[in-house]
């Protein structure tokens, strides 16, 4: 049997998991079937974020089954990958998604930490996350509130649900572990920019922020945010994207360039 990814690229069903093609083949990863989170657009747009010349080291944080960070990898040679996953289950599939023959190519840039996002101090060192070692952090953290979207899927639950102070608990770690001057980038819903906005703080500036629309008369589902660590540059709301025109179920080319890693979002 096979399913169809972001891409349009097909990809094998074996029980409980898909190995699915991403940017055209590029690279695949291994994930739930009939549980958990999937990977899509929002992974790739996060992976977008991050410039094609970029270089040195990149933490994808809450990486679940490993898409966002391995696409940045496929499509940005200078970097090297450090996938964060603190669910057992969701880096079990980021460990296969890493071993798979057709991402060989990807190996040796890709390392697994099962640690979580929330450490703090000694605790987030031990557990392989060093102070002031990465030249970019993302994420695509929990973002719906413990009430919203209840789901009996503990694995889905997990990567959905977030706890209180989330985004100032991710954001401290990810200025922890990132360089002076690095770059932040990450994904979430509208409704949280405040909070994101404050967890930046004295921490992140800088700050340039994408709103993403359905289409043209609709409002915003989702925003794109990235940082630098120390900036003291003013906040600077950009042009919207919009996934597809209205009426119109394919992706604007723009967008589909950016699931494909034909192209990025620069800052």
């Amino acid at each position: 049997m096979t399913v169809e990814s972001t891409s349009g690229a097909t990809a094998s069903e074996t029980a409980g998991k898909t190995v699915d093609a991403f940017h055209y083949g590029a690279f695949h990863v291994v994930q739930p079937h009939g549980q958990g989170h999937r990977s899509g657009s929002d992974a790739m747009l996060l992976a977008a974020l991050v410039p094609d010349g970029a270089k040195g080291r990149l933490a994808d944080l809450g990486a679940g089954c490993g898409a966002a960070g391995i696409a940045v990898a496929s499509r940005v040679p200078g970097l090297s990958v450090t996938l964060v996953e603190r669910s057992p289950e969701m880096a079990g599939f980021a460990r296969q998604s890493i071993g798979l023959d057709v991402n060989r190519h990807l190996r040796s840039r890709l390392e697994l930490v099962e640690a979580d996002v929330e450490l703090t101090g000694k605790a987030r060192i031990a557990a392989g996350l060093q102070d002031t070692v990465f030249d970019h952090v993302i994420m695509n953290p929990p973002f719906n509130h413990p009430a919203d979207r209840k789901t009996p899927d503990a694995l889905k639950a997990e990567a959905h649900a977030m706890s209180i102070d989330m985004f100032d608990r991710w954001l401290r770690t990810a200025n922890a572990i990132a360089r002076p001057g690095g770059q932040l980038s990450l994904i979430a819903r509208p409704q949280s920019v405040a909070e994101i906005i404050d967890a930046c703080g004295n921490r992140f500036g800088g700050l340039h922020i994408t709103m993403v629309h359905p289409h043209r008369q609709a409002s915003a589902t989702r925003l794109l945010l990235t940082g630098i660590k120390g900036s003291r540059a003013r906040l600077e709301i950009r042009r919207p994207l919009f996934m597809h025109e209205t009426g119109e179920t394919r992706f604007t080319p723009l967008v589909a360039d950016l699931n494909n890693g034909r192209t990025f979002i620069a800052r």
